[in-house]
């Protein structure tokens, strides 16, 4: 089993920047790939962006590209994801996720383990 618990979240103003943390524990591997999804209310969750395990494949979904930035750090067990330039409409419940495999697919059914989320607000 993965556990995965995310922080960081919070209510920032248009423009602002937050920075999400995301840490695993239990059978963590550091070739599992990491993902961050989000869920606005009323909204289907959505892929953010995907960091491979060594670090070296990032796949960002195009409403995030030049704004947000995923990143690891193996030796801590945690995954990053520096959001800028932040709009009302990134305001949703963000979700860390993990795979077992090396790739970085978009559907939240390719990943096994998932965090309890962490709300970011922006407001205008």
């Amino acid at each position: 089993q993965v556990q995965l618990v995310e922080s960081g979240g919070g209510l920032v103003q248009a423009g602002g920047s937050l920075r999400l943390s995301c840490a695993a524990s239990g059978r963590t591997f550091s070739s599992n790939t990491k993902a961050w999804f989000r869920q606005a209310p009323g909204k289907e969750r959505e892929f953010v962006a995907g960091i491979s395990g060594g670090g070296t494949s990032t796949y960002y979904a195009d409403f995030v590209k030049d704004r947000f930035t995923i990143s690891r750090d193996n030796a801590k067990n945690t995954v990053y994801l520096q959001m800028n330039s932040l709009k009302p409409e990134d305001t949703a419940v963000y979700y860390c996720a993990s795979r077992l495999y090396l790739s970085i697919p978009t559907g939240e059914r390719e990943y096994a383990y998932w965090g309890q989320g962490t709300q970011v607000t922006v407001s205008s």
